[in-house]
């Protein structure tokens, strides 16, 4: 599955907890990443300083659905259930 231009989800619903420019401290889940543009797009997308956890992400129909809703959805469920 090649990655929905414009989506964003994995770039907000999740947590990030090493740094990077911008959020030296990671990002909480639920908070848009700061890199992320107004067509939500990655401005660091092919920069060494994009976080590992970020780079190997691999769009999958069981994390992505259909669409955005369905992403932020899924994602979120999955943040909950491993930040206990």
């Amino acid at each position: 599955m090649q990655c929905r231009i414009g989506c964003g989800a994995c770039c907000i619903a999740p947590s990030i907890s090493s740094s990077m420019p911008l959020h030296p401290f990671g990002k909480p889940a639920g908070v848009r990443c700061l890199h992320l543009d107004e067509d939500n797009k990655c401005a660091i997308f092919l920069k060494p300083e994009r976080p590992k956890v970020c780079a190997s992400f691999k769009a999958m129909l069981d994390v992505c659905g259909e669409n955005q809703a369905q992403a932020l959805a899924i994602l979120t469920e999955w943040e909950n259930l491993t930040s206990a």
